[in-house]
């Protein structure tokens, strides 16, 4: 995926309220714009650091910056939360993600499950149905290693349990997951910040849910899928129940 304008360089000042932040310029001024990642961003919201951000012209939006991409760990990390579909589309298209390159049909956010939609649905008249769900990447806390998720997520336990209940049914299930940075070659689920999401995690594996990760190359002028990663997955003792209601991050 390209950038349709070049991304403007600044320093991020702060980062609030989960949709906003504040940062100079190169020349000095001093700008309010819209953050696309209502998430945590652990690790990603120093004062200081350098951020690149693209600019809209439309009259509807509030703010002319948006943020894109934050240094950090000495990498540059992909923060927009709107872009791991398109480029989970592109990744597949590369044969990057499995046989999923093989199916005849593409369709975009397809009702399923408990009042969900699925990112992807591939469907084919030889292999039936693939349902794929995407999740955006872009924790790290040592070398090589990026971690999902950063904060507790019910939402994410729930889409793997409407994983499973797909693979019961007699379908195929996805978990794929999009890190875009550029320093990792291994992803583990971070049990210790969300163990709930961790055991939903080994329960989607058990039932026969298929996990991959894919690397992204992040820089101001694209970010564009590099290759599969590992899936370091956890091991659990018990995965006979349900997961838990996990506790919701609060602002």
């Amino acid at each position: 995926m390209n950038f349709s304008r070049p991304l403007v360089q600044a320093t991020l000042l702060q980062r609030y309220k989960r949709f906003l932040f504040d940062a100079d310029l190169a020349d000095g001024t001093r700008i309010t714009g819209s953050c696309p990642n209502t998430g945590s961003m652990r690790g990603l919201t120093s004062p200081g650091s350098a951020i690149w951000l693209s600019e809209h012209d439309s009259p509807t939006r509030k703010y002319r910056h948006m943020l894109e991409i934050v240094e950090a760990d000495g990498t540059l990390v992909g923060i927009n939360t709107g872009l791991p579909n398109r480029l989970a589309e592109e990744a597949i298209a590369a044969g990057l993600v499995s046989d999923l390159h093989t199916y005849e049909t593409l369709r975009r956010e397809q009702r399923y499950g408990r009042n969900s939609r699925i990112d992807l649905l591939l469907s084919d008249p030889a292999k039936g149905l693939a349902y794929v769900e995407v999740k955006n990447v872009h924790f790290s806390r040592a070398a090589a290693l990026a971690e999902f998720p950063d904060s507790p997520t019910e939402r994410g336990a729930k889409h793997l349990e409407e994983l499973g209940d797909m693979v019961e049914a007699g379908h195929r299930a996805i978990m794929l997951y999009l890190v875009q940075r550029n320093d990792c070659g291994v992803l583990r689920i971070c049990r210790d910040l969300d163990p709930v999401y961790a055991r939903a995690f080994e329960r989607a594996a058990q039932r026969g849910v298929e996990a991959y990760a894919i690397r992204c190359s992040v820089s101001p002028l694209e970010i564009v899928p590099a290759g599969a990663m590992i899936v370091d997955e956890p091991v659990h003792a018990d995965l006979r129940k349900p997961p838990e209601t996990s506790k919701v991050l609060e602002w």
